[in-house]
């Protein structure tokens, strides 16, 4: 492990000397592509350094104990020594974290997808709480959400929500949503009282450029029809609603939310590039998923996940038997804690991994 981390360290090093360089400063892909590479490796390297400086002072404590006869003194060193072992020890347990296997998409902006399921209405609207949900999560991160596609309900829930959300970390923040998410709570149309349970889908894909993959223009059929819905007079008059087929794979995505053809026809293509490069990691992961069995699950979209019971104010990930008695702060955005654990959860599992 610290041969890998003085390598790491070393080709951060290298890298200060190459951004200084005239030559790599005027080429501006270069200057990216580097930036890029030490802001990735700056935490690794941090925490190695501290943990370097940690080693260093415990070796000079060890040396000053050895030769120091003052009792008092001899207390004060051996306190330090023990803070210092303790450091080093979670130092180390931080550094094995680092060093796992990046994903490749943690940094990405999201594309999500909430699709109601079983439960008619109350689902609709519970797919509409689990929007807002997120809306308010990616608000408190300072992140921007743009819907791309809404099929509204009249009682003010979605059939389907498709939106985007734009953030450095999104995605690591956001990837283990995957799955069924169920609601159990008394609708406000149930004259008995009795508690219904619903559900609904959540899909998170990672955005996807056109170097991720490639959407051939002769792949994808575009049809354009005239919008429906809200948007005032507009919707009736004009074609701007866009559907994409893509007919290798059969994938269908259509936008309406924008009043120009040009921006739901560029949205549709950002949510085609999504599902298609999801699908294709989908089939590449498909044996390494089989054989890994994390507790946090393997992304499977009608897994479920997570209860929402609104007369116990609790919520339950099933994944990893956490349940949290704050549904009325959940709903409100406030998700941290069970993120926080499925990461936990998630680095434990992959540790594991790698010391068997």
């Amino acid at each position: 492990m610290l041969d890998k981390l003085q390598s790491l360290e070393d080709r951060y090093n290298k890298l200060n000397e190459l951004l200084s360089d005239p030559e790599v400063i005027s080429d501006s892909n270069k200057l990216r592509e580097y930036s890029k590479e030490q802001s990735d490796l700056e935490p690794a390297v941090t925490a190695y350094r501290k943990y370097k400086t940690s080693v260093e002072e415990l070796d000079d404590a060890k040396e000053m104990l050895a030769s120091e006869s003052d009792s008092d003194m001899l207390d004060m060193i051996k306190a330090e020594i023990s803070e210092l072992t303790s450091d080093i020890e979670a130092s180390e347990e931080e550094l094995k974290v680092l060093l796992l296997p990046k994903d490749p998409n943690d940094d990405k902006n999201v594309i999500v997808e909430i699709r109601a399921a079983a439960g008619g209405d109350e689902a609709a609207l519970f797919a509409g709480d689990l929007y807002r949900m997120y809306a308010r999560f990616a608000e408190a991160n300072r992140w921007k959400t743009e819907v791309i596609e809404a099929n509204s309900t009249g009682v003010g829930g979605y059939k389907e929500i498709i939106f985007m959300i734009h953030g450095k970390g999104a995605y690591s923040k956001l990837k283990f949503e995957n799955g069924a998410h169920r609601v159990q709570r008394v609708p406000e149309t149930e004259a008995q009282g009795r508690v219904h349970t619903s559900t609904a889908t959540v899909a998170v894909l990672p955005e996807a450029e056109d170097v991720d993959v490639e959407v051939r223009n002769e792949d994808v059929k575009v049809d354009t029809y005239r919008a429906s819905g809200a948007g005032g007079q507009h919707v009736n008059m004009t074609d701007s609603a866009v559907r994409l087929t893509h007919l290798p794979t059969g994938i269908v995505v259509s936008c309406q939310d924008e009043k120009s053809q040009i921006k739901n026809r560029e949205k549709a293509f950002k949510v085609l590039r999504a599902r298609l490069y999801d699908k294709y990691q989908q089939e590449a992961e498909a044996e390494y998923a089989e054989s890994r069995k994390s507790a946090v699950g393997t992304g499977d979209r009608s897994e479920r996940i997570r209860t929402y019971n609104y007369p116990q104010n609790r919520v339950t990930d099933h994944r990893i038997g956490l349940t949290i008695k704050k549904l009325d702060q959940i709903v409100e955005g406030k998700i941290d804690e069970i993120i926080d654990a499925l990461l936990i959860e998630d680095q434990t599992s992959r540790l594991q991994e790698v010391s068997e």
